[in-house]
């Protein structure tokens, strides 16, 4: 990638944020756990959300302000896939639009098949929707993971009643590619099962790794699917509340017509601007920054833990800035993000959150310097030799 990656904001401005991520914890603790990352936003962001300040724009979100005309834009120029901007709505956020949607498309008490290891909301939105998690884990190939779907077609055919996607999967970067998610449309179709398909990390899949939108996968995806997306994770925007539920079909699109209007009320006029800003091609070049910055950081920690952490076991994601580390050769315990926060000062995320098999395993967060990362795995090398 020819772009020259984007700089991370100095420690001492990071530290001046009131977000979650440098609010959790002291000072003398590094964080590298939540998803958010550590840069300025997009210039074209923030002069929008600017002009909406000193205009005092701070009312209701209106129906449409451009998000739809935007994101069918962007999904054009970066996917390659034609969006109608009729059939894109918009939401509070991801999980938001997973809930409607699980809460539209299945009855209480129904079956939901999550693909561990998982964002840990996923479990918590299919029990707040009213349904049972039905987990199929990926399937470790040595090199990788992929989606087992046999187990999927098994867990169909008895029972479960709709598919929670992870496209790009979180934790583990994983691109799923067309010909899997066309399979994964097929075994749905076959049992009148649906597929959501959160594709929030979808602006961050690596260059050398080709991206299908779900509901561009096949013919039979784009009828028995729904995409939930949003600029929050690429662009930084998760507190400003606005997420995309897009679908290709006449029978879906009638689905998410059918949602409550308060599910589109409650999306932040923030948001809706900052995205509108983020989606319309005035951020392309801040994107593709972004992007090398998280190329150079993902093989800048491949080299750190080969010399700081040997035994871990880390495949660099196909997608984003979250990187998934086995850590257990060292004996740290099913819970190693546990000693590394007391003894090393380091905040990562928990294995055993995404499911069993994130036992002895950390969830970092790269999207950051490259001197934060590079002091970050030194202090977790220092347990490894004490």
């Amino acid at each position: 990638m020819s772009t020259h990656p984007l700089d991370a904001l100095p420690l001492d401005m990071l530290r001046r944020r009131s977000s979650t991520k440098w609010r959790t914890y002291p000072d003398d603790v590094l964080p590298l756990f939540v998803a958010e990352t550590d840069f300025a936003l997009a210039p074209a962001i923030t002069e929008a959300l600017n002009t909406a300040v000193s205009l005092g724009d701070t009312g209701y979100t209106p129906q449409d302000l451009g998000v739809r005309d935007a994101f069918a834009g962007f999904a054009a120029r970066r996917y390659g896939w034609t969006v109608e901007p009729a059939r894109v709505r918009t939401t509070g956020d991801v999980m938001m639009g997973v809930v409607e949607l699980l809460r539209a498309t299945t009855n209480p008490g129904d079956r939901v098949v999550t693909t561990p290891p998982v964002y840990p909301p996923f479990e918590m939105c299919v029990v707040e929707a009213g349904c049972r998690v039905e987990p199929v884990p990926l399937v470790d190939t040595g090199a990788g993971w992929r989606l087992d779907l046999e187990g999927i077609d098994a867990a169909l055919a008895d029972g479960a009643r709709a598919i929670l996607l992870c496209n790009p999967h979180n934790p583990t970067g994983t691109v799923h590619d067309a010909a899997t998610l066309a399979a994964l449309a097929d075994i749905a179709a076959r049992y009148g099962a649906v597929v959501i398909s959160d594709e929030i990390h979808a602006p961050l899949a690596a260059d050398d790794v080709p991206y299908t939108p779900f509901l561009a996968a096949s013919s039979t995806s784009a009828a028995v699917g729904y995409a939930v997306t949003s600029a929050s994770k690429a662009f930084n925007l998760a507190g400003l509340k606005c997420a995309l539920i897009v679908t290709a079909h006449d029978q879906t699109s009638s689905v998410v017509a059918a949602l409550p209007p308060e599910v589109e009320w409650r999306t932040g006029l923030f948001g809706a601007i900052a995205a509108v800003a983020a989606f319309d091609g005035e951020s392309d070049d801040w994107l593709d920054a972004l992007r090398a910055r998280l190329d150079t950081n993902r093989r800048l920690l491949a080299d750190l833990l080969a010399t700081h952490l040997p035994r871990a076991v880390y495949r660099m994601p196909q997608a984003g800035y979250l990187a998934w580390i086995d850590l257990s050769a060292y004996a740290w315990g099913d819970d190693p993000a546990v000693r590394i926060l007391d003894e090393a000062k380091v905040a990562l995320h928990h294995g055993p959150e995404f499911g069993p098999q994130g036992a002895g395993h950390v969830r970092l967060n790269f999207g950051c310097s490259p001197d934060l990362l590079t002091e970050a795995v030194e202090r977790i090398g220092r347990l490894a030799v004490e």
